[in-house]
């Protein structure tokens, strides 16, 4: 038995995708969430042989989540789905440690081909990525393994000093105290060996899929 967890907030294209790898992959079991927190209670509590990850879930935050998930399930291959087919996203993508990336427009038998290598261990990229997206950048993995220290809250603050909020203005909106906001934002600083806002911008752009936000 194969068990995939489809982690998409789109019940329509969780739908399409139960339909294509269940005509096209035997013996499969297929798990859904529709946030990352499911995301994550799933993964902890089921043995999942592939995670079909959308990187624009409530709680996942362009590149967060997946970073997330990576750092607690070391071992999980994850592959991400998404309506974007951008060569620079898919690059980050895969150095935020994907095994693969399959476009929301792929055809049911390509998807299947795709899951039925990435079960095999060996990484998926649409043919016309393949070259690109696996060109390194050290500076990139460097923060990655940066980010991957902080906690969801902290990811939160950091969007927000992105977004230009004042620390009353980020309690306000995530419904915490100020002291709470300012103990976040020196421990953002110390994970991410940066002294200022300015430096907290620079970085939470870079991980930005786009400059209007992720879109389905």
């Amino acid at each position: 038995m194969i068990t995939l967890l489809v982690a998409d907030d789109h019940p329509l294209y969780r739908d399409a995708l139960r339909g294509a790898l269940s005509n096209n992959i035997e013996n499969l079991k297929l798990l859904e969430a529709s946030n990352l927190d499911e995301t994550v209670d799933l993964l902890s509590n089921q043995d999942i042989d592939l995670l079909l990850f959308d990187l624009h879930m409530p709680g996942s935050s362009d590149l967060f989540g997946l970073i997330h998930i990576r750092k607690l399930f070391p071992d999980l291959p994850v592959a991400v789905i998404s309506g974007l087919e951008d060569i620079n996203i898919v690059a980050k993508v895969m150095q935020a440690g994907a095994l693969g990336f399959i476009p929301k427009t792929t055809s049911a038998e390509h998807l299947a081909q795709a899951v039925r290598s990435m079960l095999e261990g060996d990484l998926w990229l649409p043919e016309s990525m393949s070259a690109s997206a696996s060109q390194s950048n050290d500076a990139f993995s460097q923060l990655v393994q940066q980010v991957s220290s902080l906690t969801p809250a902290q990811y939160k603050v950091l969007c927000l000093l992105r977004d230009g909020l004042l620390n009353k203005q980020i309690a306000y909106e995530l419904a915490i105290a100020e002291a709470t906001v300012k103990a976040h934002i020196t421990a953002v600083f110390k994970k991410l060996g940066i002294n200022n806002r300015t430096q907290a911008v620079l970085i939470a752009a870079q991980l930005q899929l786009n400059s209007s936000g992720l879109q389905h």
